[in-house]
C-alpha cells in the first residue's frame, strides 16, 4: 500500500469510520476493517472468509493474546510499520505467528539477529526455531557455531541443550576453535552440569571430537588420564584408536580434518616484483597457511584500497601501471567472475577506503596533480557514488576505518611530510571532526578497529620505516603506544580475524616482504605467522566472514 493510503486507513481506524468488524482482546475492543486485516494476515484471511463467519458476525474474540499485542498487530496492519522493543518482541513475535502476520514477525526476527550474543544466541536459536523462523533459525545457529567457546563457556543455555543438539553441533566443520581441546572441555562442562545423567553419554559426543587435531601432549595428559573417559571403555576403545592412528600417520579420516574457520584473511593485490597484481591469497587460521586462490589478469592495481561487501571485494581506484585511475571492480567471490562498477568522481591513487553500513566511503588519495580532501560514498544498489562533506585535511597514502558508526582516517601525507592528524566522519550529521593528534606523523601506515579503540599499526614517519604502534581511545580522545611489531614495515595489509590482529606483506625500507604476524591483545604480543607465499607492496587485506572459499579450506 502507497503511504497516502496508509494515511488514509489510519484515520479510518482511529475515528472508526467504515468499520465493518470488532475484535474483542479481554475486556478492550478494536474496531477494524476486515479487508485491512485481511491484506496483511493469512489467518484473518481465512477467518474472515470461512464459511463459519457471517457478514452478520460482527465480533471476534481472542483470549490468548494481550490488547497491547494487538494493537501493535492492529498498527502495523494499517501502517505497514510496528515499533520491536526488548520488553515486547517475545510477545509480539508469538502473537505475529498466531495470527500469520509475516511482516510483524520479519521486524522481529530483524530486530532478534541485531541482539545475538554469546549469552541468548540459544535462547535466540530455539526461539526462531519454535515459530518456524528459518531465517533466523540458521542464522542463530551460525552464530553458536562461529562462536562455539565463548558460547560455551558463558551461555547458561548450553547446559541445557540436549545431547543430540550438542553432537549436532561439534560435528560439524564449520564449528570454529582455536583448539580441538576446547570442544573436549565444552563436552565435560556440559556432562558435569548433570552427571548422573550424563556421563553415559560421554562416547557418543567424544565421537565427534577430532581427537587427531589435539596436541598428543594433551591427549596424553588431560584426555586419557580424565576419570569419565577411564570409566567408558568406547572411550577407551577410542582413545587407543587414536593413538594407533597417529602412529601411522593416517590423516585421511574426516576426524582429522581441520574444521572450517569461521572467517578467512585474504591479501588483495598490490606490486610483485615491481608489477601491479591482482592476486588473492587465502589464510586459514585452522591450518595456519596461505594459499594463492586467485591470479587474474583483471583488477591488475596497486596502491588502491579493498573491501569486502555483500559478496564481493571492491577494488577502489588505485595505479594500473600506467595512470591514476577512479575505476571501480569488483570480484564475485563464489561465482569468480569480474564486474565493473560505477567509477568515482575523481581518480585516487593511495585512497583510503572502509565500509559502513551497507555503503564504501573513499577518501583522499592523489589525483595526480594534487593530494585531496574530498570523500565520497557508494551505495551498491544504486551503483552510485556521491560527494559527502570535504576532510579538513589533504591527505594520501592515509589509512581509515570504523567503529561505532563513525569512520576514523589517520594520517598521510599532505605537501612534504607525514601527517599526524586524525579526523572522524559522522554519517548522520555529514561533517568531519578533528580529534587529538598522534605522537607522530606516519603514512603508509594499517588503521584498524581493534577492541573498541582505532590502532595505526607502522607506516613510514618522514625518517624510517616503522614497527611503533598507537592506539586512540574514543571515550577519552587520547592516544597511547603499544607493542611494537616484530618488523618494520609500510604499504602493508591488516584486518582482524579471530579478535587477533595480522598484518601482511608491506615494504621495511629495503623491498618487499611476505612476513606476516599476529597481535593478540590478551598477551599484549606479537607472534610470527606463516609467510605469504608471494611477497608483496601496497597489498590489502580483508577479512570475508563465512568465507565462500570454503572448498578451499581443507587444503
Amino acid at each position: 500500500m502507497s503511504s497516502i493510503c496508509n494515511g488514509v486507513f489510519s484515520e479510518l481506524l482511529l475515528e472508526g469510520k467504515l468499520c465493518d468488524t470488532v475484535i474483542r482482546v479481554s475486556d478492550v475492543e478494536f474496531k477494524v476493517h476486515r479487508i485491512i486485516l485481511s491484506s496483511c494476515s493469512s489467518y484473518f484471511r481465512d477467518l474472515f472468509c470461512s464459511k463459519l463467519s457471517t457478514s452478520e458476525q460482527q465480533v471476534y474474540s481472542f483470549p490468548h493474546v494481550s490488547p497491547n499485542i494487538m494493537s501493535l498487530i492492529l498498527e502495523y496492519a494499517y501502517t505497514h510499520s510496528v515499533v520491536v522493543t526488548e520488553e515486547n518482541v517475545l510477545e509480539l513475535l508469538a502473537g505475529a505467528d498466531i495470527f500469520a502476520v509475516k511482516g510483524v514477525m520479519q521486524a522481529c526476527c530483524n530486530f532478534l539477529e541485531g541482539q545475538l550474543s554469546f549469552k541468548n544466541c540459544i535462547d535466540i536459536w530455539r526461539l526462531a526455531n519454535c515459530h518456524s523462523c528459518s531465517d533466523l533459525t540458521q542464522k542463530a545457529y551460525l552464530y553458536i557455531l562461529h562462536h562455539f567457546e565463548e558460547v560455551a563457556g558463558l551461555s547458561a543455555n548450553f547446559l541445557h541443550l540436549s545431547v543430540e543438539q550438542l553432537a549436532d553441533f561439534i560435528e560439524k566443520d564449520e564449528l570454529s576453535v582455536r583448539q580441538e581441546s576446547a570442544v573436549f572441555e565444552a563436552i565435560l562442562r556440559w556432562i558435569n552440569y548433570a552427571p548422573e545423567e550424563r556421563r553415559g553419554h560421554l562416547a557418543t559426543l567424544l565421537s565427534k571430537v577430532r581427537l587427531l587435531l589435539m596436541p598428543i601432549e594433551y591427549l596424553v595428559s588431560t584426555v586419557s588420564t580424565n576419570a569419565l573417559v577411564r570409566k567408558s571403555p568406547p572411550c577407551l576403545t577410542m582413545m587407543i584408536n587414536t593413538m594407533r592412528t597417529l602412529r601411522e600417520s593416517n590423516l585421511g579420516r574426516p576426524l582429522t580434518q581441520t574444521r572450517l574457520p569461521s572467517a578467512v584473511l585474504l591479501a588483495v593485490s598490490g606490486f610483485e616484483e615491481d608489477n601491479p597484481t591482482s592476486r588473492i591469497e587465502l589464510y586459514n587460521v585452522r591450518t595456519e597457511c596461505w594459499m594463492t586462490v586467485s591470479n587474474s589478469k583483471e583488477a591488475q592495481r596497486a596502491f588502491h584500497s579493498c573491501v569486502f561487501l555483500n559478496g564481493f571485494i571492491y577494488y577502489i581506484g588505485g595505479f594500473d601501471a600506467v595512470d591514476y585511475i577512479s575505476s571501480v571492480q569488483r570480484l564475485n567471490l563464489i561465482t569468480q567472475t569480474w564486474q565493473e562498477v560505477g567509477p568515482m568522481h575523481t581518480a585516487r591513487c593511495n585512497v583510503s577506503a572502509v565500509v559502513l553500513n551497507g555503503c564504501i566511503y573513499a577518501m583522499g588519495g592523489c589525483d595526480r596533480y594534487e593530494r585531496l580532501n574530498t570523500a565520497e560514498r557508494y551505495k551498491p544498489d544504486t551503483n552510485q557514488w556521491t560527494l559527502i562533506a570535504p576532510m579538513h585535511e589533504r591527505r594520501s597514502d592515509a589509512s581509515a576505518a570504523t567503529l561505532h558508526g563513525k569512520v576514523y582516517i589517520c594520517g598521510g601525507f599532505k605537501w612534504d611530510e607525514p601527517l599526524s592528524t586524525a579526523e572522524c566522519y559522522n554519517p548522520q550529521t555529514n561533517q568531519w571532526t578533528v580529534i587529538a593528534p598522534m605522537e607522530i606523523g606516519r603514512y603508509a601506515a594499517g588503521v584498524i578497529a581493534y577492541q573498541d579503540q582505532i590502532y595505526v599499526v607502522g607506516g613510514y614517519n618522514g625518517i624510517r620505516h616503522t614497527n611503533s604502534v598507537t592506539a586512540y581511545n574514543p571515550l577519552s580522545n587520547c592516544w597511547h603506544m603499544v607493542t611494537p611489531m616484530i618488523n618494520s614495515r609500510s604499504n602493508f595489509g591488516i584486518g582482524v580475524l579471530e579478535d587477533q590482529l595480522y598484518v601482511a606483506g608491506g615494504f621495511d625500507g629495503h623491498g618487499a616482504i611476505s612476513k606476516v604476524e599476529r597481535y593478540d591483545i590478551k598477551t599484549k604480543k606479537w607472534y610470527s605467522v606463516q609467510d605469504m607465499e608471494i611477497p608483496r607492496v601496497s597489498v590489502s587485506c580483508c577479512v570475508v566472514d563465512r568465507n565462500p572459499y570454503a572448498l578451499f579450506c581443507h587444503n
